[in-house]
């Protein structure tokens, strides 16, 4: 029997595959395409997604149903002692919220953790947990230290375009159409709970250039680790693997010393910001 199971939700990156070679559990994440039901990487590819995407499909974001999640626990606590919990950040979603109730009822056997991460630094989170778990860690000490650590980390993302943030309504149609006009290419910052405006670039290369100076500050003013020997620094893209690529070998010029990992963006961040994005997530190591 193992001792401490670890979940997550496909907020993370993580897929399905990847799960099932990390010994880790990933709950799909639900869309709305159209009227119809589909599950991040169950039955909705990247590919299918973005094709989606590109015909001007409804397309919208839920939480996992109630039942999916208590079921899932209810099998994991068949052959484990306890359960990690690591949705995607409470400031972004009412999953996490929904989850710490629902735990309410498994007399502490089940640990949500709320350390307000999303993407690449919450799949460092669920990799964090599972390091910890073979360390004979419990659930409850897991969750401390993750939520200790939950705002050692930073996310900056160069978005191509603005038609899904004005889509979304996370800017006004006017600034939208004036970005637009003016070729801007935003970029986005999460800190934390929230996805907030960073800086406006002209080109896709200031883009990338103000994303690493960020970063840089962040490791040296922020982690006090200005080579990045203790961080995580990983990439990720909407769409373009090549351009992804390009980006981790400028990335690596900066921090020579650093093996940076590349995934995509989860679909339910990639709804809000379209093709083409790139960011770089920062993870302090525990």
């Amino acid at each position: 029997m193992g001792r401490v199971a670890v979940v997550t939700d496909s907020n993370s990156g993580i897929t399905q595959g990847q799960a099932e070679e990390l010994g880790i559990h990933v709950l799909p994440m639900p869309f709305y395409i159209d009227g119809e039901s589909y599950f991040e990487d169950i039955n909705l590819t990247q590919e299918q997604f973005y094709e989606k995407l590109a015909q001007e499909a409804d397309i919208s974001t839920s939480m996992p149903a109630v039942a999916d999640v208590t079921d899932l626990w209810d099998r994991l606590l068949v052959d484990y002692d306890e359960i990690v919990h690591i949705p995607m950040s409470s400031g972004l979603s009412s999953s996490c919220e929904t989850a710490q109730m629902l735990s309410q009822d498994y007399d502490g056997r089940v640990q949500v953790v709320n350390n307000q991460r999303i993407s690449v630094t919450q799949r460092r989170s669920v990799l964090d947990a599972k390091m910890l778990a073979g360390q004979e860690k419990s659930a409850a000490e897991i969750k401390e230290i993750l939520e200790r650590e939950k705002f050692e980390s930073s996310i900056y993302i160069m978005v191509d375009t603005l038609k899904y943030l004005k889509k979304g309504g996370r800017i006004t149609p006017a600034a939208a159409a004036l970005g637009t006009l003016l070729r801007l290419k935003p970029v986005l910052q999460i800190q934390g709970e929230k996805l907030d405006a960073f800086a406006k670039a002209r080109t896709v290369k200031q883009a990338k250039s103000i994303i690493i100076e960020a970063i840089k500050n962040d490791c040296k003013n922020r982690f006090g680790d200005p080579g990045g020997e203790n961080m995580y620094l990983d990439i990720a893209y909407t769409y373009d693997l090549e351009a992804a690529h390009q980006f981790e070998q400028e990335l690596n010029e900066v921090f020579p010393n650093q093996k940076c990992a590349v995934n995509p963006l989860s679909l339910s961040v990639a709804c809000h910001i379209g093709p083409g994005a790139l960011a770089i997530g920062a993870s302090h190591k525990i």
